[in-house]
């Protein structure tokens, strides 16, 4: 599998020692069947995705975000979308969490939607359960 890297700081030896090929924000868009976003969110990256570049996505990639929602220009992404200009996106993130009932994101048939579990690992929920039921078990000893 060819892998694309981008990102405003990334170096090329960065992206060669992960694994990637470091590639313009254009040719990522441009070239990825699969792009998923990996970035903090900060002034400088809100809507650092907008239409132009989800324009540029082929007509078969799919966007994935498990980052943070407002990386992405909402209402581009919904445009994008609901004209069928990609195959689809996959969001764990959005600009106002919960998503709201009556959202695009919840009716359009190219979406799958999650409520923000995308970073949860087996290790995580066995770290918080534990602690879940460590607590419980304090509380009943008292």
């Amino acid at each position: 599998m060819r892998i694309l890297a981008w990102s405003p700081n990334l170096t090329e030896e960065k992206a060669i020692e992960a694994g990637a090929e470091l590639v313009t924000k254009d040719e990522l868009f441009k070239e990825s069947d699969f792009i998923t976003i990996h970035m903090i969110l900060s002034e400088r990256s809100k809507e650092l995705i907008k239409l132009d570049d989800l324009k540029r996505m082929k007509p078969t990639a799919f966007l994935i975000n498990t980052s943070r929602g407002p990386l992405v220009r909402e209402a581009d992404l919904i445009e994008v979308l609901q004209e069928k200009k990609i195959r689809g996106a996959a969001l764990d993130v959005y600009d106002t969490e919960p998503l709201n009932p009556d959202h695009p994101f919840r009716k359009l048939d190219n979406v799958l939607a999650t409520p923000h579990i995308g970073f949860v690992t087996e290790d995580t929920y066995r770290l918080f359960y534990e602690d879940t039921v460590r607590a419980i078990e304090s509380w009943l000893a008292i």
